[in-house]
């Protein structure tokens, strides 16, 4: 026979709330692996896994892809992505279904940098390199560098937001690691400052970039790379 309060015990334990703030709604914007305003480029040999959006410049904004153009005008593909790539001057829906994922991206970055009353704030003055990182929402008036790997951990509901006040930077060959089941798309960074991932560096999570993202050669990001100018990639890998 169970009795009520184990009964009750048993709920409570099968119903336990996920850790961290409530999740950042990308809605159209989680379509794409990188989507930018002012363009994305490539240093061949780049592996892009998922589409690639440019919105309001034309196809010009995509260079290094050596891009073929689908025979409807929509989309063009390239040997470097596993995916799609679409532009603004590419033929209908393209222009207004990118005008939508490019709203939405705003509207996300300014969901993400209105959180308040975080749970971190200006954690060691923004060098975070050898941090164990629990899911909450961290914030930083200023830069935040990774000169050392970081760690972050929790289950694979728990939410982390990263609000960077100016510039986030990962050193050359430092990572992000993940532990005890988080997932990057759990994993927000929003960022009012260029966003660098160093040579063969490594990011985990959704980068919101107020500015521009670049990843230099080797860099890797399993993450999507949303940003409001360019996004610029050098033999670098991107995973969604």
């Amino acid at each position: 026979m169970i009795f009520p309060l184990t009964l009750s015990l048993l709920f409570a334990l099968d119903s336990v709330s996920a850790l961290g703030p409530a999740a950042v709604n990308l809605r159209t914007a989680a379509n794409y692996a990188i989507l930018s305003k002012t363009g994305v480029s490539t240093v061949p040999p780049s592996v892009i896994s998922g589409s690639i959006g440019t919105s309001p410049i034309s196809a010009t904004g995509l260079t290094g892809f050596s891009l073929t153009v689908d025979p409807t005008g929509q989309f063009s593909t390239s040997a470097q992505v596993v995916g799609l790539l679409f532009a603004a001057s590419y033929s209908a829906p393209t222009p207004a279904t990118l005008t939508v994922a490019i709203a939405d991206m705003g509207t996300a970055f300014t969901d993400a940098t209105g959180r308040v009353n975080p749970n971190f704030n200006n954690l060691a003055s923004g060098a975070i390199g050898g941090l164990v990182l629990a899911p909450g929402l961290y914030k930083w008036t200023s830069g935040v560098t990774i000169g050392s790997d970081v760690t972050i951990t929790g289950a694979a509901t728990d939410t982390w937001i990263f609000q960077v006040g100016g510039a986030l930077t990962v050193a050359a060959g430092k990572k992000i690691v993940l532990a005890g089941g988080a997932l990057a798309s759990n994993i927000v960074f929003v960022v009012t400052g260029p966003v660098s991932v160093g040579a063969g560096g490594h990011i985990e999570g959704v980068v919101l970039g107020k500015t521009s993202i670049t990843l230099i050669t080797g860099a890797t990001a399993n993450s999507r790379l949303l940003a409001q100018t360019n996004v610029a990639l050098q033999k670098a890998t991107v995973n969604n």
